[in-house]
């Protein structure tokens, strides 16, 4: 029996005559729909496309068709018509998606949906994943909980997901409509922290209360090594915690390190803010207590931050910081550091008052080198007081406190493609001695260049012959040069002395081939000295002295030289093997390369003048005192030759490498190892000379042996001409004195070594952050002087656990304990006037072991036998507890015996909660 169409939306059916079953079968079929329609991810049907019938198994048949509504013709309509029935709001406001592994139950008659093993539920922006989840349609509440084998063990426990809050509970209530709901033994993560809380209630998707909940930066949220537990919050995900009365527990064991009320913020962006000061006591120099490194970070872009931080003493000491980081992705990034520290020793009127003002100013610039191929600007500055180091109350840096030398370099280099190619830099440079406190610095150097032109060269094919690889070039280096010291750096008097010139040189070079083994080159090159700093000197008789004027004018002066070598490569083979025999050794390769060059410099005494010493009556004193000079005795670049320089020079190059038997059965070649990377002869003979024409025979070469953790490196100086009784040089030949051929008058010895448990295999020093700021200060790569440990920048530093995740410790851990040795040995002779003396012996050492899987234990010292004492000492202790650290660091004996003792939390969340306590070095008057 057909059923009639519905009129527009009230879709009123008159059925006169349904039978009862007709009426059974449209009210499953209108269920169906609707369940379709509000619960599931299934498609409905497109109005637009007709429905087919759909027969069921009485012999009525039903058309759905009847069911839709009908097309409107909206020409017959009567516009002031309304439908004065209100449409239904939906019950969901968007699709349900759903998945199980095992099964998808539907309850028709408690309409609900159960969804078993690894249950799934997606809503607008809420995922829910458990073992079992229950929807109940009627009320609108999704149910999540753990599944529980016949053992009684649970699993699978709900992660619910909200907007950015993710929460892992044992179960979960969650009404759809409201979007509140209740979670019970949850675990959030926030910014780092974890919170664990017996009952939360969610308000919405940023507002969660939790009652009895445990904050927490452990990685073991079972039995977290400590919490705060706090007794109600509210949780603002991604932006705040605020607590009432909270308090620390350590291993569930209460303190009373507590709070009435707490904030925590917990943005995950940079923000603003005020910076905590440690506090404590100055220990040994009687500054008393102190606030230390307390400021505030201004988070100005994702581009730019500034912390500005500042000590204050009782004793009226003070210190300032500024730090700033900068980054732009793919272009550059940075950092800059200004410190002051005014330092106050004692109280005044004692004895041992003292007062005195340290800096240090650094800069680190890198530019991407994607960024401009063709231009590029670096910086790297490290300058201040020559003290600071060695003053500095906020930071224990032994490695640079011995370091003796301060650099900085700011450069600006630009390449102008082209034939020729075209280069020029602008550099400003730094270089202070902090034990004589002299500075020199360069502001700026400029370089240019223009690349080799060749103007002989063929258009097609390669160069061949002298003509054609005939090649010129231009270089020009200009340079304003100071040399000032510590007390007068950064004031007008640093200017008074300043150099300025210019070098321009043009080299023409070519070279070719003789009897195709035999490399020839020929070299000339012509220079033109322009200098703003030329002196005038002469004979004052009434003062009776010799006056030497500055005349601050341009002048210039011209050079030339000549110059040619001829070098080639002999290659040589030693063969061990024999038929019928498997030496240890196979081969030996030798490679040497000889090469001879002739130098002529010309003399340009045109440059030089003279004056005489006259005597009291008026009279010369004789030739003898006739003095010659150069009015370019304060040029920057030198000054011209005055004597004629024909020389020779001879030089060796060697490399020796071997071929050994594999202790690898399995392997089909001979392994390849060097015997000597390099060992060169190099001297020279003057044909000009009257008297000493041979230089001194320089001998140095160098080799790595132990898989290349040990290298070795050595010189030394052999001079073939005797001594007379004065130890002066003169000219005869050492073996027709009754000596030997050569007589040596120096040499030195290097010797690195360093070795691990782990087949030897040390860390990267690249990666290490005290080595980079040991590298950053101007120390060494490495730590045989000590690590350094810099107070300020902790409140910047992140212990990022994953970052150096340790590998778990082995059931069998006495049978691995890790531990790494890095050795230095370093040995000079000195025999140059019949010293016959070892002027430096010395053996330096560094070394960590781990005693057990969290306690480490390390030192760095050395041993001098000459002064037969040890050098500077550092022990190190630390103990990792897994969310705090603990370390104590020490320099028991020496000018900088100090220590320090440290114990925080490692999260940088909660890096203000620490108890920091050390002694200072003694000052050093």
């Amino acid at each position: 029996m057909a059923i009639q169409k519905p009129s527009h939306t009230l879709a009123k059916i008159h059925l006169k005559a349904l039978r009862t079953k007709s009426l059974h079968i449209l009210f499953t079929l209108s269920f169906t729909m609707f369940i379709n329609m509000f619960c599931f991810a299934q498609e409905l049907p497109n109005s637009k496309e007709p429905i087919k019938p759909k027969t069921v198994n009485d012999s009525v048949r039903i058309n759905v068709d009847s069911l839709l509504t009908p097309p409107i013709n909206t020409k017959e309509i009567d516009s002031t018509k309304k439908d004065s029935v209100p449409k239904k709001k939906e019950a969901l406001a968007d699709i349900v998606k759903y998945k199980a592994t095992d099964y998808v139950r539907l309850d028709q008659r408690k309409n609900q949906t159960t969804l078993y093993n690894n249950a799934e539920v997606d809503y607008q922006d809420m995922n829910i994943k458990a073992g079992i989840i229950v929807i109940d349609h009627n009320k609108n509440l999704v149910f999540a909980g753990r599944l529980k084998d016949s053992a009684g063990v649970y699993s699978q426990a709900p992660v619910f997901t909200q907007g950015q809050s993710v929460i892992e509970p044992d179960s979960i209530i969650f009404n759809t409509e409201n979007k509140k709901g209740l979670v019970f033994n949850s675990r959030t993560e926030q910014s780092g922290g974890t919170i664990i809380a017996e009952k939360t209630k969610i308000e919405n998707d940023s507002i969660l209360f939790i009652q009895n909940g445990k904050f927490t930066t452990s990685e073991n949220l079972d039995d977290p090594e400590y919490y705060f537990l706090m007794r109600t919050a509210k949780v603002v995900p991604g932006v705040k915690v605020v607590t009432g009365l909270t308090n620390l527990f350590i291993y569930d064991v209460p303190t009373p390190i507590g709070l009435p009320f707490a904030y925590f913020p917990m943005t995950k962006k940079q923000t603003s803010g005020v910076i905590m000061p440690t506090p404590g006591q100055d220990l040994g120099n009687d500054r008393g207590y102190f606030l230390q490194n307390g400021g505030y970070y201004f988070a100005i872009s994702d581009y730019l931050d500034l912390a500005v931080l500042g000590d204050y003493y009782t004793n009226g000491s003070y210190g300032l910081r500024i730090e700033s980081n900068y980054a732009l992705r793919y272009k550059f990034r940075g950092n800059l550091s200004f410190r002051y520290e005014n330092l106050i020793n004692s109280e005044r009127g004692f004895p041992d008052f003292s007062k005195s003002t340290i800096y240090n100013i650094r800069w680190s610039h890198s530019q991407d080198a994607k960024s401009n191929p063709s231009s590029r600007f670096s910086a790297s500055v490290n300058l201040g007081s020559s003290q600071y180091y060695r003053q500095s109350i906020n930071q224990l840096n032994l490695t640079n406190s011995l370091n003796n030398t301060l650099a900085s370099s700011v450069s600006y280099s630009k390449t102008f493609q082209g034939e020729p190619q075209v280069n020029m830099s602008v550099t400003a440079t730094h270089s202070q001695n902090t034990n004589t406190e002299q500075i020199n610095l360069t502001l700026p150097t400029f370089q240019g260049s223009v690349s080799r032109v060749f103007p002989f060269e063929p258009k097609t094919g390669t160069k061949k012959g002298i003509i054609q690889n005939i090649n010129v070039q231009y270089n020009v280096r200009a340079e304003n040069r100071i040399q000032t010291t510590d007390s007068l750096f950064f004031k007008s008097e640093m200017f008074d002395d300043a150099q300025v010139g210019a070098v321009h040189s043009i080299p023409v070079s070519t070279n070719f081939k003789i009897f195709d083994y035999f490399s020839m080159s020929a070299n000339a090159n012509f220079e033109e000295n322009w200098t703003l700093n030329t002196i005038n000197r002469y004979y004052d008789e009434d003062a009776e002295e010799i006056v030497t004027e500055e005349l601050n004018h341009f002048d210039r002066f011209f050079t030339y030289n000549f110059s040619a070598s001829l070098g080639t490569t002999i290659y040589g083979m030693f063969d061990f093997e024999k038929e019928g025999k498997d030496p240890l050794i196979k081969k030996i390769r030798h490679v040497m390369r000889p090469s001879i060059s002739y130098n002529i410099n010309p003399a340009f005494d045109n440059y030089y003048d003279t004056f005489e010493i006259v005597d009291a009556d008026g009279t010369t004193a004789g030739e003898a005192e006739r003095v010659q000079y150069t009015r370019f005795e304060g040029s920057l670049f030198g000054v011209p030759s005055r004597t004629f320089s024909s020389s020779m020079g001879i030089s060796i190059g060697n490399n020796f490498e071997a071929k050994v038997r594999d202790k690898d059965s399995t392997a089909t070649e001979p392994k390849k190892i060097k015997l000597l990377n390099n060992l060169n002869f190099q001297t020279s003979y003057n044909f000009a000379g009257d008297s000493l024409q041979w230089s001194p025979l320089r001998i140095s070469g160098g080799t790595t042996i132990l898989q290349d953790k040990m290298n070795i490196n050595f010189g030394m100086v052999l001079d073939p001409y005797a001594l007379n009784n004065n130890n002066q040089r003169i000219d005869q030949f050492n073996i027709n004195n009754g000596g030997s051929l050569f007589r040596l008058t120096s040499a030195n010895l290097n010797i690195s070594y360093s070795l691990s448990s782990k087949q030897f295999e040390g860390g990267d020093p690249e990666n290490d952050a005290a080595i980079q700021e040991n590298l950053r200060s101007g120390g060494r790569a490495d730590d045989l002087f000590g690590r350094p440990q810099d107070f300020a920048d902790q409140r910047l530093t992140d212990d990022d656990r994953d970052k150096k995740k340790k590998e778990e410790p082995s059931e069998f851990y006495n049978y691995s304990i890790p531990w790494s040795l890095r050795l230095a040995y370093a040995v000079n002779y000195t025999n140059s006037a019949r010293q016959n003396t070892i002027s430096n012996n010395s053996l330096m050492f560094s070394g960590d072991i781990e005693l057990s899987p969290r306690w480490s234990v390390g030192a760095s010292s050395g041993y001098d036998f000459v002064n037969q004492g040890f050098t500077a000492t550092q022990l190190r202790f630390e103990r990792d507890l897994l969310s705090w650290r603990m370390n104590f660091t020490w320099v028991p004996f020496g000018p900088y015996n100090s220590w320090n003792f440290f114990i925080g939390i490692r999260s940088n969340l909660l890096k203000d909660l620490k108890y920091d306590k050390r002694k200072q070095r003694d000052q050093q008057l």
